[in-house]
Order: structure tokens, then C-alpha cells, then sequence
């Protein structure tokens, strides 16, 4: 395979078992913060798939809710394939705290009555949510909280 610019490009994606959540890369910043990305995955890729209305809930409703758990987020996005998200840090390097927001932030979800900033001043797809479908997927990630560790087939 030829090396890629894009890490998650040169992620062999038939030889992971989601769910998992992995640190996918760490930069130093020119004044010497570090930036750390993690892929957390929901779905095993290529075989499963979050549906867009529940994918943009549950991605407002941890966007929102992650930032009260740490105060170290710079972005937490869905990616382009709907298998699950990247998350980035500053400053914030250690995993099984990262395992503690990401626990915390999906039972939050689980509680929710709404999804934060659902409307057409607030969204660009104000339309296009499912509250329901949102707690599903924090339900069935939660759920296997045991694997998130566990980034390949071969190590389980």
C-alpha cells in the first residue's frame, strides 16, 4: 500500500475490529503544545454504517456535552465513511482519561432530552436529527466499552 498523507489512510481498515478508540496521531505545536487526534470508532468499517440523522445527533449532543468533562477539546468531528468520529485534544495525553470523557460524554446521551442547537439558526441540517438513533449508538458503544482497547482482530 502507498504511503498517504492522511493517517487514516494508511490504516489497514480490514484488519480492525470496532468498536475501539486509538490514538491516530500527535503533533507539537510551534510554541510546544501537543495535539493529539483519536479515532474513535463506532462501527466496524466497510461492514456497518451510523445512519446520518442519529451520526448528527450524537454528534451534536458530544460535541456539546464533551467540553464539560474537559476543557482540553479542540474538535470533535464525524468522518466522511459514518463509522465514527475523530477527536482532538491539546495538551492531553493520557488514554484512560480520554476512556473516562469519551464514557462519561456517551452516557450523557443517554440522558438527553434534546439535541443541543437543533434548529435552522444553530444547524445547517436542522432537519436531519434523531434523538432516539443518537442514544442508540451511545447504547450499543457503551456496551462494549470492554473492547475499546482493542484496535485489531488479531488482539482479540
Amino acid at each position: 500500500m502507498k504511503k498517504m498523507n492522511v493517517e487514516s489512510f494508511n490504516l489497514d481498515h480490514t484488519k480492525v475490529a470496532a468498536p475501539y478508540v486509538r490514538l491516530a496521531g500527535r503533533q507539537t505545536g510551534a510554541q510546544g503544545d501537543e495535539i493529539y487526534k483519536y479515532d474513535l470508532r463506532f462501527m466496524q468499517p466497510n461492514k456497518e454504517f451510523m445512519k446520518m440523522d442519529a451520526l448528527h445527533s450524537i454528534e451534536h449532543l458530544m460535541a456539546e456535552n464533551i467540553r464539560n468533562h474537559t476543557g482540553q477539546v479542540v474538535d470533535l468531528s464525524p468522518m466522511g465513511c459514518q463509522t465514527g468520529f475523530y477527536l482532538t485534544l491539546i495538551n492531553h495525553d493520557n488514554y484512560d482519561d480520554v476512556l473516562t470523557i469519551l464514557e462519561r460524554t456517551l452516557q450523557d446521551v443517554l440522558v438527553a432530552t434534546e439535541v443541543p442547537a437543533c434548529n435552522v439558526m444553530q444547524c445547517g441540517w436542522a432537519e436531519n436529527h434523531s434523538l432516539e438513533g443518537a442514544k442508540e449508538l451511545a447504547k450499543n458503544m457503551l456496551a462494549k466499552k470492554d473492547e475499546w482497547r482493542q484496535v485489531y482482530k488479531e488482539e482479540l
